[in-house]
């Protein structure tokens, strides 16, 4: 693909730099600020259809507007999930139905989702899921145990990989329900706390939740197709958006090479050359691959990429600053929740990115037996 700006991505780069900059979020009201994006329209790009209350645009302007959004000094977002993962899911396995009900209030930023997908004991290996789902009447009961679940306090709705047929394995009997989470007493979100004091992450318990029949996405049992197909959308052009924030992180650390003199040991200017140059490769990579529909392999090469890359700046990231990195403020004795600095967090949070999002080896796994046609991998060896 002969992937560049034209005059008109350009002008329109103008413009939505523009949009952002003028702009004055409230930090704490992430929810607010999903509904001014939806409504100017920068929620749902991406769809390829339109007549939800978003705005369509082609694939450059979406990687423009993604990395203008991530230059800039906009929050986080809270809806990333239900627009970048449940929402192209639905255009593709979803019912009219589903989408009429679903899809609007996405591009709104009036409805914010969560996944329920990991579980104790099946986290990369995905098809171990032990969830179940059984019907009831016009619905489904829902009952166990979901972990790691990003936003899941926020969220209105989950979209839930849970095993609708008794006694089946793997891959099998699976189906994905879009589960409502403002059920007391069925449903139970409990943070994850870390060793600072905060939560990231949560933990959710479905003791009987209710889900409607008419909520299964691409039919009872065909939750497995599905599943993959949204984790195919996961790592899109909000990858590229990604690799902007990379660069950022990369450039704080080099300006604090040179503020701590580490710069002048060329072991240390070699590691920072290899981190520019691994991303820039990254970045042509993702632009590469953007125009490759159905490149099985693409995701996961992606995500080997920038999970190790990310780590190895996390480690560069606290060796530049020598002793200090790996120390605070003599206050953190006395307090919790306490906050880490931009560098050890970068340092600590990067250890997870080879695991969460499909494991170093799962991916090359796929890469092997998917794209190389190789063997696939005995079951049972140790």
């Amino acid at each position: 693909m002969d992937f560049g700006f034209s005059a008109a991505d350009e002008e329109f780069r103008g413009e939505a730099r523009a949009w952002l900059a003028a702009q004055s979020p409230d930090t704490g009201d992430r929810r607010g600020w999903e509904r001014t994006l939806g409504a100017a329209g920068w929620i749902g790009i991406g769809w390829g259809e339109a007549g939800y209350g978003n705005r369509t645009l082609g694939l450059t302007q979406q990687v423009v507007w993604a990395e203008e959004y991530a230059r800039s000094s906009a929050p986080p977002r809270s809806g990333h999930i239900g627009e970048n993962l449940l929402a192209p899911t639905l255009i593709a396995h979803g019912s009219p139905e589903q989408k009429a009900r679903f899809l609007p209030p996405i591009a709104a930023g009036d409805e914010l989702w969560c996944q329920g997908y990991s579980e104790p004991g099946a986290g990369s290996d995905l098809a171990g899921v032990r969830t179940g789902a059984v019907r009831d009447g016009d619905g489904y009961r829902v009952s166990g145990q979901k972990i790691w679940t990003s936003l899941a306090q926020d969220a209105d709705w989950c979209f839930v990989l849970a095993r609708t047929e008794a006694g089946s394995r793997r891959h099998h009997g699976l189906s994905l329900l879009l589960v409502p989470m403002d059920q007391p007493g069925r449903i139970e979100v409990r943070p994850i706390r870390q060793l600072t004091g905060t939560s990231d992450f949560n933990e959710v318990f479905f003791d009987g939740a209710r889900a409607r029949a008419e909520h299964v996405v691409g039919g009872e049992g065909n939750g497995w197709q599905v599943a993959m197909s949204l984790l195919g959308f996961e790592r899109g052009v909000s990858t590229l958006a990604q690799q902007i924030g990379f660069g950022q992180e990369l450039g704080r650390v080099v300006r604090a090479a040179v503020d701590s003199g580490a710069v002048d040991d060329p072991v240390v200017r070699e590691r920072l050359v290899r981190q520019w140059a691994e991303l820039r490769v990254m970045r042509w990579n993702a632009l590469r691959t953007l125009g490759r529909a159905g490149d099985a392999g693409a995701p996961s090469v992606a995500k080997l990429l920038w999970g190790g890359w990310h780590q190895r700046l996390g480690e560069l990231a606290v060796a530049v600053r020598g002793a200090s990195g790996s120390v605070g403020p003599r206050e953190w004795e006395a307090s919790s929740p306490y906050e880490l600095d931009p560098f050890q967090h970068l340092f600590l949070f990067s250890r997870a990115d080879t695991v969460y999002g499909g494991s170093d080896q799962i991916q090359r796994t796929i890469i092997a037996e998917r794209v190389l046609g190789l063997p696939r991998e005995p079951k049972g060896v140790v």
